[in-house]
């Protein structure tokens, strides 16, 4: 069996990718950002969600390292790039203006920034490209594999079932959701800027 599938392997993808993409702790951020919208239409956005999140990370597990490489973009670039995103969404959860279900269509807010940046994010990406490097036959890419399915399928039984907790909270839950999720997107795009930065610092350092 251990010539098929590698246990091990499947245990530290799994963990990894489960910490960094966190299906639990992307709830309250799902709930802010799709509080105004109908039941439909939120279950709708969670299923979009898992699969551009699954698309962009199979994507960058099997041509990661040459997308890369091809465009001249370094992990720093990446990790840049998502922060100021995620800032600019923070930004509105924070004075309001993501609260109209009408100021962004429900296929929007699926693919960004529910499906990428918030769940397949620059973390998640890096992750994924390590364990690809590390992977060694095909019993390792078949864990890898596994690992990557069973994190979604997380992914999309917490963000299905989030409705449950809209019942429970109400509106003006939502708003003070929203309001805590503003404040933590900033905390987290600040620290993705942060790491771009000493990342873009380490590559010069290294090359003199």
């Amino acid at each position: 069996m251990s010539r098929v599938f590698d246990v091990r392997f499947f245990g530290e993808a799994f963990v990894t990718l489960f910490v960094i993409m966190d299906p639990p702790g992307t709830i309250p951020l799902f709930l802010a950002l799709t509080g105004g919208r109908s039941g439909r239409a939120r279950r709708r956005a969670a299923g979009q969600a898992v699969i551009v999140a699954f698309a962009v990370i199979c994507s960058f597990a099997v041509f990661g390292q040459q997308i890369l490489s091809y465009l001249g973009i370094g992990i720093p670039a990446l990790q840049g790039a998502g922060g100021l995103l995620l800032l600019l969404i923070a930004l509105d959860l924070l004075t309001g203006r993501a609260e109209d279900p009408q100021q962004v269509e429900d296929v929007n807010v699926a693919l960004v920034p529910l499906g990428t940046p918030l769940l397949a994010g620059p973390g998640a990406i890096v992750a994924t490209i390590v364990f690809v490097r590390r992977a060694h036959g095909g019993a390792d890419l078949v864990a890898l594999g596994a690992a990557i399915l069973a994190v979604h399928g997380l992914l999309w039984l917490a963000l299905r079932y989030s409705g449950a907790i809209i019942r429970v909270i109400r509106e003006s839950g939502i708003v003070l959701l929203s309001r805590i999720a503003g404040l933590l997107l900033s905390a987290i795009a600040v620290q993705l800027v942060a790491s771009s930065v000493l990342g873009f610092v380490a590559e010069a350092r290294s090359g003199h």
